[in-house]
């Protein structure tokens, strides 16, 4: 292959000559034939632009992240170090077992670890992430149900649950049938009673809900759901809340998923990767995706013969380097691992005691990790929403608490501070909060307009989500 080029000038960019390229497998209407026009800077220029890009961007390492039931804590750096060792960074992943030993290794000691956390009886490592965790395990429990030959056909959610439970069912063809919380904003009893027959397969739960409240009778639940014959699915969304003070099993939970992207201090945002490792008890065990990891005393391997297997749901072994990352995590912590969820729940309540004086607070209870917040009766008076609060948030330095969820709280702002925050940072929230909630009466035009600070400012919402455009100009 030939190419000739020469410089020009008048640009500082590169074009071809007469002779052109030589490509015979490339079609020579896709070939530039001009200058691209890029600019003929040096290297630290270059570096100054897309540190200033970079600059632009919300991180954790930048300000308070208070994103409810998304668990946005700070990530060690050791764990980063620890994935990029030659050794897992490097190693194939069709790299024989013989010549994989250390990963492998790794894997089985995070399964058993993750095991002890959750008392489940056998774990797979392959998901992606905790949406992908919820759909391996829902399609666990539709083959479970079609081995025994028996047609169950619907799944009961909570109204308040996330909205991926509800959506991984129904992927695996079953029927969405909604419970209603009850006064406490826990799962109402009387109205789960209602729905049971044969043909309800599970309950999907989060414990505590998506409202931080923990469901209180759920031995109660787990007992009417085995006596009915099915099985009850356990989301680890916010599992974070109670490590090491229970756990799934104890709670009678047949399935379970957990997010090491957000329990387990792995990067979590940007699209990935994540990872969201399925845990069943024994009777399910031959069900999980293969492979699992195993030992045989001397060696580490890939155990594909699972009786009832559903099948691979990802490439190789899953997101290996979160994997790492993950374990690292687990091993720092160690039985600090229970004091990560006591710091949760403390800075949890901390929060809500601090807040519920200016907003609405529709559940007043102990929290765990996290509480929701309503600015329904502020809207009413004043006209600022839970969106213009968000917004306003963004010129304080702060990313915005998840709003509108759970629905079945209006004007909902959902916020968790997370374990790793500390009672500084967590009091200066509290000060750009009773700011913006004084600002309400007395300069409501400047949040309903808000941000005003930031790269970016007020976007047309609707516009955004039906045509989105991500090539933007900052002002």
């Amino acid at each position: 292959m030939k190419t000739i080029f020469e410089k020009n000038n008048n640009t500082g960019g590169i074009s071809f000559t007469d002779e052109e390229i030589h490509v015979d497998f490339i079609d020579k209407k896709l070939l530039r034939t001009n200058s691209c026009g890029l600019p003929d800077i040096g290297e630290l220029e270059v570096m100054r632009h897309y540190k200033e890009l970079s600059d632009r961007n919300f991180c954790i390492e930048k300000g308070f992240y208070p994103l409810g039931s998304c668990t946005m804590k700070y990530n060690p750096k050791v764990g980063e170090f620890l994935a990029s060792l030659e050794g897992f960074a490097n190693l194939h992943p069709l790299q024989s077992d013989e010549d994989s030993q250390g990963a492998l290794e790794l894997m089985y000691k995070l399964q058993e670890s993750l095991k002890k956390i959750t008392g489940m009886d056998a774990v797979s490592l392959q998901p992606a992430a905790g949406a992908h965790g919820e759909l391996t395990g829902m399609m666990v429990i539709k083959k479970f149900f079609e081995v025994k030959g028996e047609k169950r056909t619907k799944v009961i959610v909570p109204d308040s649950a996330h909205g991926t439970n509800p959506a991984s069912a129904a992927l695996c063809g079953f029927e969405i049938v909604s419970v209603k919380s009850n006064e406490k904003g826990q799962v109402d009893i009387e109205d789960l009673k209602g729905l049971l027959g044969p043909d309800v397969a599970a309950i999907m739960m989060t414990n505590p809900n998506t409202l931080g409240i923990f469901e209180e009778k759920v031995l109660e639940i787990s007992e009417l759901m085995h006596k009915n014959g099915s099985l009850l699915y356990y989301d680890g969304a916010n599992f974070n809340a109670i490590m090491g003070y229970t756990n799934p099993k104890l709670m009678g939970f047949d399935v379970v998923h957990l997010n090491l992207h957000k329990t387990f201090a792995t990067p979590h945002g940007g699209g990935g990767p994540g990872a969201g490792p399925v845990g069943v008890v024994k009777e399910l065990a031959e069900f999980l995706p293969s492979p699992v990891i195993d030992f045989d005393g001397q060696k580490y391997f890939k155990k594909f013969n699972l009786k009832h297997s559903i099948g691979k749901v990802r490439d190789f072994s899953g997101s290996f380097g979160v994997l790492v990352r993950a374990y690292a995590y687990i091993l720092m912590m160690g039985k600090s691992l229970k004091e990560a969820s006591e710091n949760a729940v403390l800075n949890a309540n901390y929060l809500k005691e601090k807040l519920k004086n200016y907003f609405t607070l529709p559940y007043d209870v102990l929290c765990k990790h996290e509480f929701v917040l309503s600015a329904e009766d502020l809207k009413h008076k004043t006209g600022v929403s839970a969106l213009n609060i968000a917004k306003a948030l963004m010129d304080g330095n702060t990313h915005p608490p998840t709003i509108y969820f759970p629905l079945i709280v209006h004007e909902a702002m959902m916020i968790e501070p997370t374990e790793s925050e500390t009672k500084e940072r967590m009091d200066e929230f509290v000060d750009i909060m009773v700011k913006i909630y004084n600002e309400t009466e007395s300069n409501s035009e400047k949040l309903i307009s808000a941000p005003h600070n930031t790269p970016v400012k007020r976007v047309d919402e609707t516009l955004a989500a039906r045509h989105p455009d991500l090539c933007f100009k900052a002002e």
